[in-house]
């Protein structure tokens, strides 16, 4: 089969520069690739990307060689029904590595339609390395190679304040935009690059936080097979993706003038401020993982699809959602409501098989952050207890025991904390157990057995689990507790 290129699929429009993407991963390509694509042939927003590859090894060989074409295909869930759609990305125009030719690199800041630079380094990306030195190329950090390219931009253009960019970095770390710029700065102080630099830095570009969301496999090499057979031309690139997209950025009207995305059909939002959006990504998406993981392993489920499938199992994770994590989020309820009902649309997605044990991983620590914190605002709100998050804590506790029924259960965390669970349940005493628990300040950031009430829940809890497995246990821990939610 004929490799796919521009020429042999037809799809030779030659666009301007205006976009320079540090990342030429399937995240990226999955993501803003897509969103531009669609920009250029509904929006005419007319872009064209330049890649640019952050480390030293990468994929910009393999794109040049597919004059930066590659196919997407996007399976899941919406409204209850699986999708499925193909499309061939074409805004990408050319692939650079900076470790094989650094000029050219820096040429890209003298493209004069250049608008917008945007980034998936992974979030170790954006750090600062003092060992950077400005003669000394190619720079080893993201964000000293973009303050040389702006540095070579404010010089081609004299500083003209509307050659400034529109930097839009995607890294999962929060605030990434203003740490961003923190760190460009710097170095524009460290390499003494002068306050006028500064100056234009700080006033002519600006830096916009995100939020980004989509399960991105990737290259589908288990059924590559399957995939390539509904291609014309051989695609080495080819991404899968779930249907689902969020794209949160923090902009006003100046940047939704300069980005049509209203102009398409996605879930793009341009707002004041991403905070709450966050807040509802991490409570309600990744909450409801958390919550989900040992309750759902102890049930004698593998997958989350199989979990929220399951007609016990399913209606606790969705009653948990809709009645305990969005009753504390200050966001609209017909907003949080939708979110949620998308997020469940996602577990279910068919064409994703998500283990439960691969995100089993450090479950303290994201309990801590991303369920404790519904929990303790269910419980200021309402003055009580949240039934089901409650019974999740527990089930948390019994799951870091190791075994259950006798199988090893996947636990998965610091050598520590195991060490330290398993020296808890040394005692058979639930409440000795879940005071133990619960009293530990470098888990869960503040001592819980000050909270009303919770320990003697979460130990009624673990004894109804231990004596009668975990839906007859919360069952039983539901009728002898009386909590209303």
């Amino acid at each position: 089969m004929e490799r796919l290129t521009r020429e042999n699929s037809g799809l030779t429009e030659n666009l301007p520069i205006k976009v320079i993407q540090f990342g030429e991963g399937n995240f990226l390509r999955a993501f803003v690739d897509y969103l531009i694509d669609k920009l250029n042939k509904e929006a005419e927003f007319d872009a064209g990307v330049a890649v640019v590859q952050p480390i030293n090894a990468g994929l910009v060989e393999m794109l040049n060689e597919q004059d930066g074409l590659y196919n997407l295909f996007m399976r899941g869930v919406k409204g209850g029904k699986e999708i499925q759609e193909k499309r061939t990305i074409s805004c990408i125009q050319k692939s650079l590595n900076p470790y094989d030719d650094y000029s050219a690199y820096l040429n890209l800041a003298t493209e004069k339609e250049l608008q917008f630079l945007i980034s998936n380094t992974t979030e170790a990306g954006i750090s600062f390395d003092g060992n950077d030195k400005f003669e000394k190329v190619p720079h080893n950090s993201f964000p000293a190679k973009v303050t040389a390219l702006l540095w070579k931009r404010f010089q081609h253009f004299k500083g003209d304040p509307a050659k400034g960019l529109t930097i839009i970095p995607c890294e999962l770390i929060n605030h990434n935009a203003d740490n961003l710029k923190k760190i460009i700065l710097d170095y524009v102080e460290l390499w003494d690059l002068g306050k006028d630099f500064r100056g234009w830095i700080e006033n002519s570009n600006s830096f916009h936080n995100t939020l980004v969301d989509r399960i991105v496999p990737g290259y589908p090499r288990a059924e590559i097979e399957e995939y390539q057979n509904q291609l014309e031309f051989e695609d080495k690139l080819i991404v899968t993706a779930e249907v689902f997209l969020l794209w949160v950025i923090e902009g006003g009207r100046e940047l939704k003038e300069k980005i049509p995305f209203h102009k398409i059909d996605e879930n793009v939002l341009i707002v004041d401020d991403i905070q709450p959006y966050r807040t509802r990504k991490v409570r309600i998406l990744n909450g409801a993982h958390t919550t989900m993981v040992p309750f759902a392993i102890l049930s004698g489920k593998e997958t989350v699809k199989e979990t929220v499938d399951d007609d016990f199992t399913g209606k606790f994770v969705k009653n948990a959602i809709f009645e305990e994590i969005n009753p504390t989020l200050d966001l609209a309820e017909e907003e949080l409501d939708s979110f949620a009902s998308e997020v469940l649309d996602r577990f279910r997605n068919p064409f994703i098989k998500h283990q439960l044990a691969s995100i089993a991983l450090n479950s303290v620590s994201k309990f801590k952050v991303r369920v404790l914190p519904s929990l303790l605002e269910f419980q200021k709100r309402k003055s009580t207890l949240p039934t089901r998050l409650t019974f999740a804590f527990a089930c948390l506790i019994r799951f870091y025991k190791g075994e259950w029924k006798g199988e090893k259960l996947p636990v998965q965390d610091d050598a520590q904390i195991i060490d330290s669970f398993s020296k808890i349940w040394e005692n058979s005493n639930f409440e000795s157990v879940a005071g133990e628990v619960l009293k530990k300040e470098e888990y869960w950031g503040q001592e819980l057995t000050a909270v009303p009430g919770l320990k003697d829940l979460v130990a009624v809890a673990l004894k109804e689990l231990e004596e009668k497995g975990v839906e007859e246990g919360f069952r039983s821990f539901r009728e002898k507790t009386q909590l209303k939610s």
